[in-house]
C-alpha cells in the first residue's frame, strides 16, 4: 500500500497539534491547548482519510486484475471451444 498527502499532512498536523498541547499545558494557556486538541483531531480525521483513500485504490487494483485474469481465462475457453 502506498502513502498519499492526506496521510502525511494528517500525522505532522496531528503531531504538531500534540507538541501544541504539551507546550500550552506547560504555561497554563488553555486556549492554546484547546487548539492543540482541535489540531490533533483534524490531524487524525485527514490522515483516516488518507489511509481509506489508499484502500480504495487497492481494491480497483485488484478488481482490475481480477478482470482481467476472468477475461483471460474466457477468452481462453471461447478459443477452446471455437476449435473443430
Amino acid at each position: 500500500m502506498g502513502i498519499n498527502k492526506d496521510q502525511v499532512e494528517g500525522r505532522v498536523k496531528e503531531a504538531a497539534g500534540k507538541i501544541q498541547e504539551s507546550a500550552a499545558k506547560v504555561v497554563g494557556n488553555s486556549t492554546q491547548q484547546a487548539k492543540g486538541l482541535l489540531n490533533q483531531a483534524a490531524g487524525a480525521a485527514q490522515a483516516k482519510f488518507g489511509d481509506a483513500k489508499e484502500v480504495v485504490k487497492e481494491n480497483i487494483k485488484n478488481e482490475k486484475k481480477w478482470e482481467d485474469q476472468d477475461k483471460a481465462k474466457r477468452d481462453d475457453q471461447d478459443k477452446a471451444n471455437a476449435r473443430p
